[in-house]
C-alpha cells in the first residue's frame, strides 16, 4: 500500500479515490505533446470550423458562444493570441515591415515607441485595443444587455479574424512583392464593422 503523492490518500487501484490522480503517470512522448497542443488550442473543437463560422455568421456564432454553447468555437483569448502569432510569424518571415500599424515621428518618440511595441506584440496589442473598443461599444450599444466582458469576447473573435485577413494578404505580398497590406486593412475594417453590426442587430 502506498499513498497518493498529491493528496496523501491511501491508494488501492489505478487511480486515487481522493483526488482522481493516476497512480502511474505516463511518460511524456510525441503523442502527449500533440494532445497537449490540441487541448490548449482546442483544435479538437475545430479551429478551421471556428474560422469558417466566424467568416460566414460572426454575429450569430458569437451570440451563441456567449449565451448557449461554448464548446463549438475555439476559446476567444487563445484564438486572438494564436491568430496574432500567425500574422507575426508571416510578417517576420516575409519582412513586411509596415504591417498594419506603422508610425514613425522624430517629433513624438513616445508615440513611435508605443506603435513599435504594438507592431512587435500584436496579440497583446489587440487585447489592449479590444478593451478600449469594448468600452465604446458598451457606451454606444447600452440598450443591449451585454456586459463589458461579453463585448471583449466578441472583439477577440472579430480581431482574430482580422489578423487572419492580414495574414493572407501578407503571404500574397511576400510572394508577389505587390503592396497589398492597405487593401487588407480596408477589408479587415469592413469585416469588423459587419461582424459587430451583425452581433447587435442582424436586420440592420
Amino acid at each position: 500500500m502506498t499513498n497518493c503523492n498529491h493528496c496523501n490518500h491511501e491508494l488501492t487501484g489505478n487511480y486515487c479515490a481522493g483526488c482522481g490522480l493516476a497512480v502511474k503517470i505516463k511518460r511524456i512522448d510525441a503523442h502527449y505533446i500533440k494532445h497537449e497542443i490540441e487541448h490548449v488550442l482546442h483544435f479538437e473543437k475545430g479551429i478551421l470550423l471556428t474560422i469558417k463560422e466566424l467568416l460566414i455568421r460572426p454575429g450569430q456564432n458569437v451570440r451563441e458562444f456567449i449565451a448557449k454553447d461554448r464548446s463549438k468555437l475555439v476559446k476567444p483569448i487563445i484564438f486572438i493570441l494564436v491568430t496574432s502569432l500567425i500574422y507575426t510569424l508571416i510578417n517576420h518571415f516575409f519582412h513586411i515591415e509596415e504591417g498594419y500599424v506603422n508610425f514613425n515621428s522624430p517629433e513624438n518618440p513616445t508615440t513611435t515607441l508605443i506603435f513599435s511595441w504594438i507592431q512587435n506584440h500584436y496579440g497583446y496589442g489587440n487585447i489592449i485595443m479590444g478593451l478600449f473598443v469594448a468600452f465604446w461599444l458598451k457606451l454606444f450599444f447600452k440598450k443591449y444587455d451585454y456586459n463589458f466582458f461579453e463585448l471583449l469576447i466578441l472583439l477577440c473573435f472579430v480581431l482574430g479574424i482580422g489578423m487572419l485577413i492580414f495574414s493572407v494578404f501578407a503571404i500574397f505580398e511576400g510572394l508577389t512583392k505587390v503592396k497589398l497590406m492597405e487593401i487588407s486593412a480596408i477589408i479587415s475594417v469592413v469585416y469588423c464593422t459587419m461582424a459587430i453590426g451583425q452581433f447587435f442587430d442582424q436586420k440592420k
